[in-house]
Parts: structure tokens; C-alpha cells; sequence
């Protein structure tokens, strides 16, 4: 609906006034004298005079046009179209133009719902999908067309049937995007032909049963598991590689055990609760000594550990 142009009334408004006035002071008003005013047919006169002058201060008013940015206007010639007009102001000389319509190119926003309709694997869902257009040839939109808004949304609805039961129900719902670009050519290859340009199209809502979405969660819990084992036996394949590459290095080197066992004696020192003791392989006393003093230093009803280790094992 084409809203009120206050400027353009006021215009209007004006025209009607200038034009008016003058002619009903120079026909009219002689008539109210006192020396020729008459009661009989005289009155008749007057207002026939009176409605003929403001019809046709009315008629040059009509031909002012103010149109803002967002509007244009399809104009006809003896009944045939001779293109668009606007924004701005501009006369239309009467009788031989005509107006078709105003149409507003400002670009429009509207949903359209599919309920209940199948997807390729035989599943009903509602979709609803958000339309953005405008208008980009208004001769097209009002020449061709006899309503372009109701023509766009039916053509909308069927192509987002059409997409839907093209598709199975998964990517449906992981691949919007995609389904939204195939969904938008569907539609604009169909506007086209009316002068609308669709913009953009976005998938805004897809409804699932709920028994449905039950099943597609447990489907994605299974899924998920096995990919976790999978990548777990992986990375146990890939140690294993490893270990055996490490013990074949260090049975390839006389020393590099020991050096290994030295390793793992400072690995396990840094632990909390833990003490390596060290001790002389060829005196007798030393493993004596080695489990004297690890008792001293260790409260044996405290949970801890201590090592003893015999220096020949290092060498």
C-alpha cells in the first residue's frame, strides 16, 4: 500500500489554491453585487460556476508528482507503457497519461513455511526459510504481472518444496547453507521473469519429529565412540611402532641400557613420596646401610616407596 506524500499534497494543495481563488473572484464573486444578485436562476449559475473552477484547479493539481528515493512509477500513453519515473518531482499532463501504479523497490523480507512435506529418504518435516527481495525492473513487476508479491511467494513455496524432497534429511540439516544457495537460484530463475531480484535466501527453521531426533542422537553418540576408539588404536599402533624402534636401538648399543636405567632412576626420583639410594655393589655392608637409611628417612605406616639400587646393575 502506497502511503501518503505529504509534500506532494501539499503541492497540490497549493496549485489548487492559486488556481482557485483567481477564478472565483473574477467569475463568481461579481454575481454576489447587490445590483445583479438573483434568488431565481442566478444561484444555479454560481454553483455550477464554483464546481466547474474547482474541478479544474483540481486537474492541474493532479498533474504534480513528488516521488521520495524508494518509489517509482510505471507510466502509460494512450494505454501503452512508456517506461518508469521517479524519485523526484515532475508533471503529468491529464488525459493522455495515465498512472499504472507505484510500486516501493526497497528490498522486502518474508517467510515461507513447508509443513509436513517428504524428503527424499521419506521423512516429514517443516521448513521455513526467509526470502529477501526487491524489486529490480518496475515496468516488469507491473506489466507482466498482474500481482508480483503473491506470484514470488507461490513460486517461493514451490521451489522450497521441490529442494526439500530433492534432499535427503541430513544434509537438510548440516548443509544449510548449500540448500539455501540451490533453494535461491530455484526461486530467482522463476522472479526473474516478473523483475525481481531475490538477494538472498536463508533456511531459518527445519522441525523434526521428536522420535526422529532420539535416533538421530543416538546414531551421533555411536558415531562419535567409534571414532574415539579409532583414534585411540591409532595412537596405540603408533606407540608400539615406537617402543620397538627404541628397543632396537638400545640392543644395538652396548651402554645405552644402563644409560636408559639412569634415566628412569630420575623420572622416578622427582615423583612425590619416592627415594633412589645408591649403593656399592662390591661392599658387603652396602645394601644394609641402603635399607637403614631408607628406613629412617621413610615413616613405614605413611603410604610411600624407596628403591634400592645396586651399583653393579649401573655399570
Amino acid at each position: 500500500m502506497v502511503k501518503r506524500n505529504p509534500v506532494q499534497n501539499f503541492m497540490r494543495g497549493l496549485i489548487r489554491l492559486v488556481i482557485f481563488a483567481p477564478l472565483w473572484m473574477m467569475f463568481v464573486w461579481p454575481y454576489f453585487t447587490v445590483s445583479r444578485f438573483r434568488f431565481d436562476g442566478s444561484i444555479l449559475w454560481i454553483g455550477f460556476l464554483t464546481f466547474a473552477i474547482f474541478w479544474i484547479a483540481n486537474l492541474f493539481a493532479k498533474m504534480v508528482h513528488v516521488l521520495p528515493q524508494w518509489q517509482r512509477m510505471v507510466l502509460l500513453r494512450l494505454g501503452k507503457s512508456v517506461g518508469v519515473r521517479g524519485p523526484g518531482f515532475f508533471l503529468i499532463p491529464p488525459f493522455i497519461y495515465s498512472v499504472a501504479r507505484i510500486v516501493d523497490i526497497r528490498i522486502t523480507t518474508y517467510e515461507v513455511k513447508a509443513t509436513k512435506t517428504l524428503t527424499k529418504d521419506n521423512i516429514p518435516i517443516d521448513v521455513t526459510a526467509a526470502v529477501e527481495l526487491e524489486i529490480e525492473n518496475p515496468e516488469k513487476a507491473v506489466i507482466d504481472v498482474q500481482n508480483y508479491w503473491k506470484t514470488t511467494e507461490w513460486v517461493s513455496m514451490e521451489a522450497l518444496k521441490s529442494t526439500i524432497g530433492g534432499n535427503d534429511l541430513r544434509p537438510l540439516l548440516s548443509e544449510t547453507e548449500r540448500i539455501a544457495e540451490e533453494l535461491k537460484a530455484g526461486i530467482d530463475k522463476a522472479a526473474s521473469d516478473y523483475g525481481v531480484n531475490v538477494r538472498a535466501v536463508r533456511i531459518t527453521d527445519v522441525g523434526t519429529p521428536q522420535s526422529l531426533v532420539e535416533e538421530l542422537a543416538v546414531i551421533a553418540r555411536a558415531e562419535r565412540s567409534a571414532k574415539a576408539k579409532v583414534i585411540q588404536a591409532k595412537a596405540e599402533l603408533t606407540v608400539a611402532e615406537s617402543l620397538a624402534q627404541a628397543s632396537q636401538l638400545l640392543a644395538g648399543q652396548p651402554n645405552a641400557m644402563e644409560l636408559r636405567q639412569i634415566q628412569a632412576l630420575l623420572d622416578i626420583s622427582k615423583e612425590e613420596g619416592s627415594m633412589v639410594i645408591v649403593y656399592p655393589a662390591k661392599f658387603g655392608m652396602g645394601e644394609q646401610i641402603a635399607a637403614a637409611t631408607a628406613g629412617n628417612q621413610v615413616d613405614m605406616h605413611k603410604p610411600g616407596k624407596f628403591i634400592l639400587k645396586d651399583s653393579s646393575e649401573m655399570q
